[in-house]
């Protein structure tokens, strides 16, 4: 039986929704009461994540591809109206004693008050600030292009497109030992969030052609630039997805010559030798764990109210500019 509802709960929550491509709305949604098993989650923050929403909201997600991207609280369907979204952070409020009053990620749309399964929920450590947490999910991913990667000690790496999944991917291997790591990017303003986070940047690739490149830039020159810089027997990572758009990639000049591989990388899908020992919950605590370093706040370049989102998700899908991540504040 559902418990009754107390007084401090709201009976309606806000949620925000792509009603056909190219507009937004926020429309107000009933709001059950937590069951066994459930919390209930007052938002504080969320993030958008650009590329992919900004696919979404113009209506780019082509057939093919609805059921593989759909995000885990989803409501409705391709094109729209559809709820769509994977980053937020909130509180707990009701549901387990061991998670009231706690500071959660969940991989939920754009929400202010919402209810889920308890164990969808993880919570924060306690040096992740909850502003900060929204980044996990573009963590995550960054994590698992890494591992499909597979960098080594000493390896020259460059990773083409100075986005958020970029500079994370760039973060993550000059970690590694002996590693000599380049950003690159068209646009100059990018080496400010590159050097704050101890990267080396440059608008172009070095002329050394590198042992492991990462494509994360979302457009086909992009992937191009890649193919062109990689090395003998070199691997390229392909992190960005083109929702239905046809992408030329240069094949036909020196792809054969030196036998490069290009590899695809997916989050909903982790390198096979890794899949039985990490389960998705295992990998969200690790990325969330990654994100107590501080430096990682100049990924954040802006932040706005809910009540904005509709206006705001216009704006960054169709003139993004300098834009990293931006947050949204309940």
């Amino acid at each position: 039986m559902t418990p009754p509802r107390p007084p401090e709960w709201p009976a309606t929550a806000s949620r925000f929704q792509v009603q056909e491509p190219g507009r937004g709305a926020l429309v107000e949604t009933p709001l059950q009461a937590p069951g066994n098993g459930e919390v209930m989650v007052r938002s504080l923050y969320s993030g958008i994540s650009r590329g992919t929403e900004g696919l979404v909201f113009r209506g780019e997600v082509p057939p093919s591809q609805y059921q593989a991207m759909r995000a885990p609280f989803q409501v409705g369907e391709f094109p729209g109206p559809v709820a769509h979204g994977y980053m937020n952070v909130g509180e707990v409020i009701e549901g387990p004693e061991a998670l009231r009053g706690r500071t959660v990620f969940c991989l939920h749309p754009h929400q202010d008050y919402y209810v889920a399964p308890a164990d969808a929920v993880v919570p924060l450590p306690a040096a992740v600030p909850a502003d900060r947490a929204v980044l996990a999910a573009n963590m995550e991913t960054a994590v698992n292009g890494v591992w499909d990667g597979a960098p080594g000690p000493g390896d020259r790496i460059n990773v083409i497109g100075a986005g958020v999944i970029g500079h994370l991917v760039a973060w993550l291997c000059s970690a590694i030992p002996g590693t000599r790591v380049t950003l690159v990017d068209t646009l100059p303003q990018r080496a400010d969030s590159a050097t704050a986070l101890g990267l080396a940047f440059a608008t172009t690739p070095p002329e050394e052609p590198a042992d492991l490149v990462f494509h994360a830039s979302g457009n086909a020159e992009g992937l191009r630039t890649a193919l062109e810089h990689a090395a003998l027997e070199a691997t390229v990572v392909e992190l960005s997805w083109y929702g239905d758009q046809t992408v030329p990639a240069p094949l036909g000049e020196a792809f054969h010559a030196r036998r490069l591989q290009l590899r695809s990388s997916q989050v909903g899908r982790v390198p096979p030798h890794r899949a039985p020992r990490w389960s998705h919950r295992r990998r969200l605590e690790l990325a969330l764990a990654l994100l107590e370093a501080p430096e990682l706040d100049f990924l954040i370049t802006g932040e706005s109210p809910f009540t904005a989102l509709p206006e705001l998700m216009q704006s960054l899908s169709t003139s993004p500019a300098g834009t990293l991540c931006h947050r949204i504040r309940y």
